[in-house]
């Protein structure tokens, strides 16, 4: 099974941002599975490779987007205005 994900941010430097924070498991994945992320053009594009049946698939995409919504949020989280109290 293949599948390639493509998610647009409005810029650059978020889409690169997301996939710095979810790229680090790109080389630990198992014997018949390949996943690779980068982005380009404000996107952030993730091809997977899975050999290891269905489930095996569809938790490692849900696992990534999982991750991407995490890093959204910590990102989110960084960029809000700060008040003083």
């Amino acid at each position: 099974m293949e599948a390639e994900i493509t998610i647009e941010y409005d810029d650059q430097r978020t889409a690169e941002s997301i996939a710095q924070a979810v790229s680090p498991d790109n080389p630990v994945t198992p014997k018949g599975m390949s996943v690779e992320t980068k982005s380009e053009s404000g996107k952030v594009i993730t091809k997977i490779e899975c050999f290891r049946g269905f489930r095996t698939f569809v938790a490692t995409v849900d696992d990534l987007l999982f991750s991407i919504a995490t890093a959204e949020k910590a990102l989110n989280d960084v960029m809000k205005p700060r008040t003083r109290v």
